[in-house]
């Protein structure tokens, strides 16, 4: 049965999740208009994804090529991880390191594209980086990664198809030489002589304590390198939260500055106002002594001329 378009869910899937059920919502309704049960109930089917898991799908999907270099590093890594080859492995994983760096990177990059997607200091780098290591040892993961549908974040406690644990190192030569070591011994017992069968024994103890002394030096090596990758793994996982903290903190200061910039901002309106004020109260001030001379001015010349009244009076009176 087919499923719903493809294009229709990489667009769902490059939604940011507090959008996608919305977006999936308006889909199945469009799907139910165009007469399309079906596809309605496949698309309610989808899943919102995590914001790690959100964030590695627009990756598969707004860079699909860097995901492709990813997978081939993958297999990369996992052949040399089978025939444990030593110096192509640190190479690889020295490459993995890089790559994994670039496409954190590109996802900030792209993060900050996208409208309401979380700010730097608030995306889940670290989920988005154990789940791109992941998908360099587990192929499962990788394909996943590659639709661009995954729904959370992925892990991986180690490194490689093949637990740790059961690494064996083999050496070029050491199966042909036990093999003509069993030829030389199927031959004839009547031509060997006393003499050549205590050689032969000798040689056969120095041979097996050779072997022995090979297996303790090889399980030496094992648990010294097991010890210097769980040292990488563990140096690594400081450095992924150590640049974390270090991008959050960016990012606070970052909100600060731009608080502090508005703080300024309203500091310099609010002098602006009081320095109104100020002139205004100014004017205001001279305005009221201006009104209170004219004031005592019309006062006295009232003053006088009640006076001049109270002086003719009077002389008024007698005439009359």
């Amino acid at each position: 049965m087919p499923g719903p378009p493809p294009e229709l869910v990489q667009q769902l899937y490059r939604t940011p999740p507090d959008r996608f059920v919305a977006a999936r919502d308006a889909a199945v309704a469009e799907a139910r208009r165009a007469g399309d049960p079906v596809t309605a109930r496949q698309i309610a089917r989808l899943r919102r994804p995590t914001v790690a898991a959100w964030l590695v799908n627009l990756l598969a999907i707004r860079r699909p090529e860097l995901v492709a270099d990813l997978a081939q590093l993958a297999e990369a890594l996992r052949s040399a991880q089978r025939e444990l080859r030593g110096p192509r492995l640190r190479e690889l994983s020295a490459q993995r390191r890089a790559v994994v760096g670039a496409l954190l990177a590109e996802v900030r990059k792209l993060a900050a594209e996208e409208p309401g997607a979380p700010s730097t200091g608030k995306l889940p780098l670290t989920e988005v980086e154990a789940t791109l290591n992941a998908a360099l040892s587990d192929t499962e993961v990788a394909e996943q990664v590659r639709a661009g549908r995954l729904l959370r974040a992925a892990s991986y406690a180690g490194f490689g198809e093949v637990p740790r644990p059961q690494l064996r190192l083999v050496t070029g030569g050491e199966d042909e030489e036990e093999e003509q070591r069993r030829q030389e011994a199927g031959r004839a017992p009547a031509q060997r002589t006393p003499g050549g069968r205590a050689a032969e024994r000798a040689a056969e103890r120095a041979e097996r304590e050779a072997r022995a002394e090979r297996a303790r030096r090889r399980r030496a090596f094992d648990r010294e390198l097991a010890k210097a990758r769980a040292d990488q793994d563990r140096a690594e996982a400081e450095l992924a939260a150590a640049a974390e903290v270090e991008q959050d903190g960016d990012a606070a200061l970052g909100e600060i500055e731009t608080e502090l910039a508005e703080l300024e901002r309203r500091r310099a309106v609010a002098e602006q106002e009081l320095s109104r004020a100020k002139l205004a109260r100014r004017g205001a001030e001279r305005a009221l002594s201006a009104a209170r001379r004219r004031t005592g001015e019309v006062e006295a010349a009232v003053e006088a001329l009640d006076a001049e009244e109270g002086d003719s009076g009077p002389g008024v009176g007698e005439a009359d």
